[in-house]
């Protein structure tokens, strides 16, 4: 080995961003490796040390000194070992000088294979540590190369990595020297090496875009409560306000849409609505459905199962081309949401809705004079909920109620 031995590991450790001392480790390794298979055993323990001008490398036998030999292989008796080291002792061990005369050209013939294995480790071992901090973060990547379906990305300029057909956004096309931004949801270790789980499809990539775009959900000050997406075409996003002087929808959308419109452009153009989160899962899941209106809607809290009812022009619009507007909602609410015509409301729905308003309905509000009301509220009747059943005959034995005045009453709930 000469001086360029050192060069060509210099050369390999800035191109593969390697530090020089696991190469030169790699290389120590694979040196042993060889002595031990064409001049000695297994069982001898062999040092290597590269010179770090020269590149010269010197291989030793490192032996125990011993009053008696019980192992020549990993023993040396101490007058033997006094050739090596007048000031050795026993107990203490010594390095023989076992440098073979041909050694460079057999050993690197021998070590190659070891030496590329051992390097590629150490590229996997730098990649893992790299990107493992990195995850569920936005990735910057450039296109290397576009083979049919498989895309060859570069990413920050050091790891080569596929990106999965399943992981592209539908119909987007890809050419080399395209810079993009990619989701890195996962590093997992694998026996192949680290396996980088990276998207362009991943609802969190939207996310990460509007972070980064909109400095109020990058503070804290609008929250992203949801988001529902179908790459390339359409995604929902939830949002919320924590200071009431904020528009959370003005401030994702920006002054004439440009905010919204930036992380349009980066994901092909795919639609963004922003609309506002709420609570009253009623009023959200309503807001889910626009553009559409909705006109009733029913909720079963035990199935979270929604029951939406529309007027005829306003059902192609809630259902969206091939179900993608309710699908959107149903996903970004977490309740299965049915849209059903107006028409299809039952009468008993009806009834119960009549039933509900009425709950809310207080006798001060019924068409009845200010005396009835009074006497309706000293019997502590001062919801016309309470009142509805009631006859005639149960109302006249009310204190100060006559017949006539139950009557007026009856009427008054009906209307």
């Amino acid at each position: 080995m000469q001086t360029q031995f050192l060069a060509a590991i210099n050369q390999l450790c800035d191109e593969k961003n390697i530090p020089k001392e696991s190469v030169l480790e790699t290389v120590k390794a694979a040196l042993r490796a060889a002595y031990r298979k064409d001049y000695g055993n297994k069982d001898q323990e062999v040092d290597v040390e590269i010179d770090d001008k020269s590149g010269l490398a010197t291989v030793y036998l490192i032996k125990e000194v011993v009053k008696e030999l019980e192992d020549e292989n990993v023993q040396i008796e101490l007058k033997e070992a006094k050739k090596y080291d007048k000031n050795v002792k026993v107990g203490a061990t010594v390095k023989i000088d076992v440098t073979p005369s041909d050694y460079g050209r057999i050993a690197a013939q021998s070590a190659k294979q070891v030496i590329i294995q051992r390097i590629q480790e150490a590229e996997r071992d730098m990649m893992y540590d790299t990107f493992k901090d990195r995850e569920n973060e936005l990735i910057n990547a450039i296109v290397h190369r576009v083979d049919g379906n498989n895309v060859y990305l570069n990413l920050d300029n050091k790891t080569t990595m596929l990106l999965p057909y399943r992981e592209q956004i539908p119909k987007e096309r890809y050419y080399s020297g395209q810079r993009l931004k990619l989701y890195l949801d996962k590093v997992i270790k694998t026996n192949r090496g680290p396996e980088l789980l990276i998207s362009r499809t991943h609802p969190f990539l939207v996310k990460k875009l509007l972070e980064l775009e909109i400095p109020e959900i990058k503070s804290g000050l609008v929250k992203i409560e949801g988001i529902a997406r179908e790459p390339g075409i359409r995604t929902k996003v939830a949002v919320s306000s924590s200071d009431a002087k904020i528009d959370p929808i003005g401030s994702c959308v920006g002054q004439k849409g440009v905010r919204v419109q930036n992380v349009m452009d980066e994901l092909n153009g795919e639609r963004i609505d922003v609309i506002l989160f709420n609570k009253d899962m009623h009023k959200f899941i309503e807001t889910a459905l626009s553009p559409a209106k909705t006109s009733h809607i029913d909720l079963e809290e035990k199935d979270k199962r929604a029951k939406v009812y529309v007027n005829p022009d306003q059902r192609p619009l809630a259902i969206g081309k091939q179900g993608q507007n309710v699908r959107l909602a149903s996903i970004l609410t977490g309740w299965e949401i049915d849209v059903l015509d107006v028409s299809e409301l039952k009468t008993t729905d009806k009834k119960s809705k009549k039933k509900d308003e009425l709950k809310s309905v207080g006798i001060e509000e019924l068409d009845i004079s200010d005396e009835i009301k009074e006497k309706l509220t000293q019997a502590n009747l001062l919801q016309a909920e309470q009142l509805k059943g009631l006859s005639v005959k149960d109302l006249s034995e009310l204190e100060g109620i006559n017949e006539e005045d139950a009557v007026q009453i009856i009427e008054a709930i009906k209307e």
